[in-house]
């Protein structure tokens, strides 16, 4: 990119914490700071959407939670890169962005593990019961633990919808639990499944044969409401349901619908249908459901890990190089990148 001027980086409001500081090191932006040549600012107000008066004069912008949308992009045609900090990109109108020549980039990498680890904790939290178990200690009621037993894992079957960067570490970090593994996922051969010791199956023999169903596919229109009423009710009684990918890739009201009967045995939640959740959530009532606020993750290792990804993607583009993890290369057609980043 041109250096006549600086290369300026915008970061959403929702990176600081509630008391308003903002750590770069803890966040993994550190180089933010020490690159000659780049100049970074937090936007003033945190808005949902992005307006384009907050994306104007901007090269990049690095985001959290807030939507990046076509209206972010008007009279902007300076804007070079999205730096999505995390994975999932269904809050990025990635249309807008390529119709812009604006690279979306992501950080799979800083991910992979922190993810993984906690759908495993999620997994091992509810079927060991440990939530009701931690209550009834602090109430004094001892002697009711034998009214809730736990679920052993030796011998079951662990079904992942998904099995990509983060499906694949989770079944790397469950085959000491000796599990059986089923996987769905139409973008992976059984070829690569059996590889890593996974049996590829269609959704509905995921649901009726597995113990536990932890979800790791993106959102979009073919994954939303991929559990509905009816894939639902093809769960086990016992069955435990585990998701840290996108809320509504389950339809929440029949989900609610279906722990409040006891259809299924329980469910361990990191994300919603809508969040923040609603604190009158039926859902968030019921003694078998273990809620996170869409956060379990966040580690130190993967706070630093997302953030140096991140923070790379952008020093890339500033560079001319081509960011590793970019959404949409059809973006590169755009008469900006003609005879760089490789296009």
């Amino acid at each position: 990119m041109s250096m006549a001027q600086p290369f300026r980086v915008g970061l959403t409001r929702d990176f600081l914490k509630t008391d308003g500081t903002l750590s770069l090191a803890e966040l993994g932006f550190t180089a933010l700071e020490t690159t000659p040549g780049l100049e970074w600012t937090v936007f003033d107000e945190y808005r949902p959407k992005l307006g384009a008066d907050q994306a104007r004069d901007f090269d990049a912008l690095l985001v959290l939670a807030s939507q990046v949308t076509a209206e972010t992009f008007e009279g902007n045609e300076r804007l070079a890169v999205v730096s999505r900090y995390g994975v999932g990109y269904d809050s990025v109108d990635v249309p807008a962005c390529t119709r812009n020549g604006t690279l979306l980039t992501i950080t799979p990498d800083g991910v992979r593990r922190p993810v993984a680890e906690t759908a495993l904790c999620l997994l091992l939290a509810a079927s060991h019961q440990l939530l009701i178990k931690d209550r009834l200690t602090r109430a004094g009621r001892w002697a009711e633990k034998l009214d809730y037993v736990g679920t052993g894992l030796t011998g079951r079957t662990l079904g992942v919808i998904g099995l990509g960067n983060i499906g694949r570490e989770v079944v790397t970090l469950a085959r000491p639990f000796d599990l059986h593994f089923l996987a769905f996922d139409p973008f992976v051969t059984s070829e690569q499944a059996k590889e890593i010791g996974v049996e590829l199956v269609d959704l509905e023999t995921l649901l009726r044969q597995s113990d536990f169903v932890t979800i790791h596919c993106a959102l979009s229109e073919s994954t939303h409401h991929l559990l509905n009423a009816e894939r639902l009710a093809l769960l086990k009684p016992t069955a435990y349901l585990i998701n840290t990918a996108r809320g509504p890739i389950v339809d929440q009201v029949a989900l609610t619908e279906v722990l409040q009967a006891g259809r299924i045995r329980g469910a361990a939640l990191d994300v919603f249908e809508r969040e923040p959740i609603d604190p009158n959530d039926p859902i968030l009532a019921l003694e078998n459901v273990i809620v996170t606020p869409h956060g379990l993750c966040w580690t130190d290792e993967c706070l630093v890990g997302n953030g140096e990804s991140a923070v790379q993607n952008i020093l890339d583009v500033m560079h001319e190089r081509l960011p590793r993890y970019v959404v949409n290369r059809a973006a590169l057609e755009h008469p900006r990148w003609r005879g760089i980043l490789g296009a």
